[in-house]
């Protein structure tokens, strides 16, 4: 046997452990069903770096580990979902076709790279009723989860996910689902994280055509102070004057982030 031969199994086995530290040093992530759609909640005190975003339509993505590659995916994913809402049909771009994408992708990283992605991901999907909601969890090596209710990732999963399931039932309004994730996010005895360090975003069913919505501000604070009646609307922005463009970005885009290899 040749000196410092590694078999594939030891090779296989020292990749997932790496990854797995680098995801497990992140800030864990909930992404629960509510009555009227999925709700995204994730300790998160960067305005500028998401970890919480929207891919299409229907579609939202949630992720944690090093952030340069979670973004690398998302745009990668939005991607494929404009090319292909434009060479098809909107109603094309489904979750279960973005998970399979980023399976390809993960599993070839992770087999053939050196260094696997140090991340893990959620692709939602919701539709008219909650029997149609998808959430599709997937781990650095590719492995695709077909989620039901709930699902916690990054940091200390399990103890989360523990603890989400002690306050989740189907159908929890908005502001019950949202206690339920910070009761969840919260170690015993720990503080909770204030608004202005959250990162809150909904898929909701009843929204016309683009499901997802960010709630922060006083909207998030009601939300926080037990607003179960609270409307989900947008606050209309003051319309600026600006000067004419020659061209416009992608509907489906949402604003560009920066870029840094710092683990979210």
């Amino acid at each position: 046997m040749p000196f410092g031969y590694v078999s594939p199994e030891q090779q296989m086995r020292d990749k997932a452990d790496y990854a797995r530290k680098g995801i497990a040093r992140g800030r864990s992530v909930v992404v629960l069903q509510y009555e009227h759609g999925i709700l995204f909640v994730a300790p998160n005190p960067s305005r500028a770096l998401h970890k919480i975003s929207e891919i299409y339509d229907r579609i939202g993505f949630a992720a944690v580990g090093r952030y340069n590659e979670f973004e690398a995916l998302r745009l990668g994913g939005i991607r494929y979902a404009d090319i292909n809402g434009y060479n098809y049909a909107r109603d094309d771009v489904t979750a279960r076709g973005l998970a399979n994408l980023y399976a390809q992708n993960l599993g070839q990283i992770f087999t053939e790279s050196p260094k696997p992605f140090e991340v893990e991901i959620v692709v939602a999907e919701v539709g008219d009723s909650a029997d149609e909601d998808h959430i599709y969890r997937l781990t650095f090596d590719g492995s695709v989860f077909d989620e039901t209710g709930l699902v916690a990732m990054g940091g200390q999963a399990e103890a989360v996910a523990g603890r989400l399931k002690e306050r989740y039932r189907d159908g929890l309004p908005l502001a019950e689902a949202l206690e339920a994730a910070l009761f969840a996010l919260t170690e015993p005895g720990g503080e909770r994280s204030p608004a202005d360090q959250l990162e809150v975003a909904v898929l909701d069913r009843n929204r016309p055509h683009r499901k997802f919505m960010r709630l922060h501000g006083p909207k998030l604070e009601r939300l926080l102070a037990g607003g179960a009646g609270t409307p989900l609307r947008e606050t209309p922005e003051p319309k600026t004057p600006k000067a004419p463009e020659t061209s416009d970005l992608p509907p489906t885009a949402p604003e560009g982030e920066i870029d840094t290899g710092s683990n979210g």
